[in-house]
């Protein structure tokens, strides 16, 4: 079992509500927990964005529990509308929707204690003390603690990812896949590369204070945006192979053998170009790639064009495998697009534009 960097922080902020609630005598210190696990955030830029909108939300909570409880009572009913229209003016005044859950339980601890008027206030202004306590025992460990490192993390999914779909290009081109295993995989990879969206979206968010580092995150997010983006087209070549599967094995050989070999350079060129942003390759191979790369779609497109001028596939099948080859000419822009970017990137501002990868130890291969 693996703790990532989110759970460590919520443990810590969970111990930290706990410990000061009991410390200043705030009752009960489970509330503060519950607020810390509520409230902790994956970024240091959300947590600066939340903390003020989980203010703002716990005490229009708050604040509603006690005028809902004194003027209408403390029946479920009220405590259900009340719980509505706080949500609906936290979202009119367009707070963070990720709030809407600690309000809501701030107003059902709050009237969930019907007594009288001044025990009642005094009563829910203990519970939102506590509950804050949460939330800014969390905003602590968020501000403190275990700084994300995204760029690490991006970096090293998309070339887990990208060697997933470039291994499945290759086998597919071999006519050597076991279709039961690509039909799984290919919608768990779709809903990875969602997720990896989020994670390019979170560092994006993060904060540099220094405008050289700003700088150089600027160039870099330039780079993974193009690293994802070509991940994408490699995912979409192997989803349209796996469709025109049968259309392509109906080709005449020599194309066959030709898209099977274009795909190799292609595969290669893309891996190459991703250790090359983490220096793990001579820029003279890289360059050595990308001219067989072009040679390469230059004589497929020839090719593939030649076949149907001189009526070797009839039109109905042309038609059926140009989207493959139009992908793979594609593929091929994008990947010569993001090997400009990365030799770009080493070639100026050299001081600036460092990169901060670290190599897996040996016990965590």
């Amino acid at each position: 079992m693996k703790l990532g960097a989110r759970i460590f922080k919520t443990g810590i902020a969970i111990t930290i509500a706990l410990y000061v609630a009991q410390l200043i005598g705030l009752e009960p210190a489970m509330y503060a927990a519950i607020a810390a696990t509520f409230a902790i955030q994956p970024s240091i830029n959300r947590t600066f964005q939340t903390i003020t909108d989980q203010v703002q939300a716990n005490t229009i909570g708050a604040g509603l529990a006690v005028i809902m409880g004194i003027t209408f009572g403390h029946q479920p009913f009220i405590i259900g509308a009340t719980v509505m229209l706080a949500i609906g003016i936290i979202r009119k005044l367009k707070l963070e929707a990720s709030t809407i859950p600690l309000s809501v339980v701030t107003i059902i601890i709050i009237m969930g204690n019907p007594a009288p008027v001044m025990e009642f206030m005094m009563f829910a202004a203990s519970r939102f003390g506590v509950i804050m306590l949460g939330v800014f025992a969390a905003f602590l460990v968020n501000l403190l603690f275990i700084p994300p490192k995204y760029e690490e993390r991006l970096y090293k999914e998309v070339v887990q990812l990208s060697e997933e779909i470039l291994q499945w290009i290759r086998l597919i081109t071999r006519h050597d896949t076991n279709q039961k295993s690509l039909k799984k995989d290919i919608p768990r990879i779709n809903e990875a590369i969602v997720e990896m969206d989020n994670l390019y979206i979170l560092y994006k968010e993060e904060r540099d204070y220094f405008m050289r580092k700003k700088l150089a995150k600027a160039r870099k997010l330039v780079l993974f945006k193009e690293m994802v983006t070509t991940m994408k087209k490699a995912f979409t070549i192997l989803r349209t192979l796996d469709h025109y599967g049968n259309e392509m094995n109906h080709m005449p050989e020599r194309l066959q053998k030709l898209v099977q070999q274009q795909l190799d350079h292609l595969t290669n060129y893309h891996e190459r170009i991703l250790l090359r942003y983490v220096g793990k390759v001579r820029t003279q191979k890289t360059d050595e790639m990308a001219e067989e790369v072009d040679e390469g779609e230059e004589s497929l497109t020839d090719l593939f064009m030649d076949l149907y001028d001189h009526q070797e596939i009839d039109r109905d099948e042309w038609l059926h495998v140009l989207p493959a080859i139009s992908h793979i000419v594609e593929y091929y822009e994008q990947l010569d697009h993001l090997d400009r970017l990365v030799e770009s990137f080493f070639s100026y501002h050299k001081s600036t534009n460092t990169v901060d990868i670290e190599e897996p130890h040996e016990e965590d291969k």
